[in-house]
């Protein structure tokens, strides 16, 4: 999938200004990248933009990057979400699967190539959902006006054998 033909919205959040600042720079120029400091900050954001892929840092003050992407399952359910940390941590990893609905684990420092490919790749599994809930939106309206056909011409049918 040619993630380039659309202009996809990033969030990244990390509680370090400097990882903003980095990560803006580095993929600004292929997304539209929105940064949060805190969990808080990046759920305003989520209400305010369409976000298509969250990428958090997981070692945060406030909550971690996992407790952050698990409360925005409920209200975002199709977001693509990757986890970004400088540590290994398998409890954390597991539970960032189980929980929160993890596309991706990667670990700092990332390198820019690496981390692009992963987040094209993500990028096309969102396009990829959002195509097939369109197709299956689109296939139960054609079912049902074909149901509203067979009823009518089974009416009609009706009135004709009792004519």
């Amino acid at each position: 999938m040619d993630t380039s033909q659309r202009r996809y919205k990033l969030l990244y959040v990390d509680d370090e200004e400097s990882n903003l600042r980095i990560f803006k720079m580095t993929f600004k120029r292929h997304y539209d990248i929105f940064t949060a400091i805190s969990g808080q900050e990046a759920i305003k954001i989520l209400h305010q933009e369409a976000i298509q892929l969250i990428i958090t840092d997981q070692k945060m003050p406030e909550m971690t990057g996992t407790e952050f992407l698990e409360k925005t399952i409920p209200e975002f359910p199709n977001i693509i979400r990757i986890i970004l940390t400088g540590f290994s941590d398998i409890e954390a990893v597991v539970r960032a699967i189980n929980k929160a609905n993890v596309y991706r684990y990667v670990t700092k420092p990332w390198d820019r190539e690496e981390l692009k490919k992963i987040i094209d790749e993500g990028l096309a599994l969102y396009q990829y959902r959002e195509d097939k809930d369109i197709k299956i939106t689109l296939l139960e309206k054609e079912n049902q006006v074909l149901r509203e056909k067979i009823e009518q011409l089974t009416e009609e049918l009706r009135r004709y054998r009792n004519v």
